[in-house]
């Protein structure tokens, strides 16, 4: 099988779209020497599709994107294609400036991905019509299908998303902004005037928290962090979440996810380091963040352990 031979002939937003289980987006392991730790990273890839994840969004947000060498990016990208073997697609990170951004897609292109996550561009405070420019050239520069990511300094207007809809190539929006009546108008706008699917996800940190809110704007696909450490809680929710068990999903929110988030808003970093050290409180080693990020207090980590305990209690 060559790599990033998909099982199915289906379109990467078909594969996205069927709720067979959580969107999990692995950390990046580093070895005590700080580089990365390819072998770890293929453990933890491989147990989580074992596990039942739905995709690998690898060198994503969680992933620490922005920590990882051109060169690093693609050894993961490219360990993350072998270990799935086309069971379930490889979306890869890609973001910086536009010239960046092309070129982190032409690297995730030759590593065998199935699509890319376009996180936003560097620094700036862009127009609409920038933005626009920005994801469209994007799009231009590889064959991949492109998931554009709203969040932080990438905010847009329904129509702005309208014309990204229309743009080929594009095929799904991620909101990591949070702000619902927005998300409503944009979903609204897109349906009125786009014909086809596009594809909507939740990207929120520890989007379970705010899934049953999301489904009722009938967005359904999420991220799931929680999913790299505690992959029977995920998965439970996930389940749930589908299903219209809201019982279940609301014993697992105020159980396990309020407080896993409430201890998140602890520190600056958390949504990426707290779930690191959940992975490694669960047996495997993926090191430390890098910087500028930074570790969770000892004691943070004790209350994460003690709220993994009582989260899988709860199944």
């Amino acid at each position: 099988m060559d790599l990033g031979e998909p099982v199915t002939s289906a379109p990467l937003a078909a594969r996205l779209n069927i709720p067979s289980g959580p969107l999990f987006f692995p950390v990046t392991a580093y070895g005590q020497d700080g580089a990365v730790d390819l072998d770890a990273y293929r453990t933890h890839v491989r147990r989580g599709v074992d596990a039942g994840a739905a995709a690998v969004f690898a060198c994503c947000g969680t992933g620490e994107f922005h920590a990882l060498a051109p060169e690093e990016f693609q050894a993961c990208v490219r360990a993350a294609v072998e270990e799935t073997a086309g069971r379930v697609p490889v979306v890869a990170g890609a973001g910086y400036g536009t010239a960046l951004a092309v070129r982190y897609a032409r690297l995730a292109e030759e590593a065998g991905a199935d699509g890319l996550l376009a996180m936003p561009p560097y620094l700036v405070q862009a127009p609409q019509e920038g933005l626009l420019r920005h994801y469209r050239d994007l799009a231009a520069a590889t064959p991949l299908p492109l998931i554009v990511y709203q969040r932080d300094n990438a905010v847009f207007t329904p129509g702005t998303v309208v014309e990204l809809a229309r743009t080929e190539g594009i095929i799904g929006f991620k909101d990591g902004l949070g702000d619902l009546d927005l998300m409503q108008r944009i979903v609204s706008a897109v349906r009125s005037e786009v014909p086809g699917e596009f594809l909507y996800f939740n990207g929120l940190p520890t989007a379970e928290l705010t899934g049953l809110a999301y489904r009722g704007i009938g967005i359904t696909l999420y991220s799931s962090a929680v999913f790299c450490f505690a992959p029977e809680i995920a998965l439970a929710f996930h389940k749930a979440l589908n299903t219209g068990d809201d019982a279940t999903a609301e014993r697992l929110l105020d159980g396990f996810y309020r407080p896993f988030v409430e201890l998140r808003a602890q520190g600056r970093g958390y949504a990426v380091s707290l779930v690191k050290a959940g992975v490694r409180l669960r047996g495997l080693d993926v090191g430390e963040v890098r910087p500028p990020l930074r570790e969770p207090t000892e004691d943070h980590v004790k209350q994460l352990a003690q709220l993994i305990e009582r989260g899988y209690a709860l199944l």
